[in-house]
């Protein structure tokens, strides 16, 4: 059974070998936002004929057709996750590296209040928020 991001690859007419396939479905059954590193140690599991070389070209083809999104959490690592149905924001949580994904009426209705004060039509964005636990005392 093809993952969902599989299926996306298919509509969108990528060439789908059985190495992007495996990587597709890591991709799919992540429930974090992993980096190139974590995706090959997750794919070598399934397939260990998979490179690390392979994994960095499927995920820049799978960015540049629009079916993963990258995100840059402050790491230094770039992370990844299917491109989601509906809007979502993150917070990331600086000790431990967590990241939640949110939403709230709140912030869509002021980021689109704010672009209209400015002038603008808000068309899209992305929030994220840094942050550490309120009882960190390195903090």
């Amino acid at each position: 059974m093809p993952s969902v991001l599989e299926k996306k690859c298919l509509e969108k007419g990528l060439k789908m070998t059985e190495q992007r396939r495996v990587i597709a479905r890591v991709l799919s059954n992540a429930d974090d936002h992993p980096d190139v590193e974590a995706l090959f140690a997750r794919a070598v599991e399934i397939d260990n004929n998979i490179s690390i070389a392979t994994v960095y070209r499927t995920v820049k083809l799978f960015e540049d057709a629009h079916i993963i999104e990258r995100h840059d959490f402050g790491d230094g690592r770039a992370r990844y996750e299917e491109m989601p149905a509906e809007h979502h924001d993150h917070l990331i949580d600086l000790r431990s590296g967590k990241v939640v994904e949110f939403t709230n009426a709140d912030i869509e209705k002021l980021q689109e209040k704010i672009a209209r004060e400015l002038g603008y039509k808000l068309v899209d964005h992305r929030l994220e928020l840094f942050c550490v636990p309120l009882d960190d005392k390195a903090s």
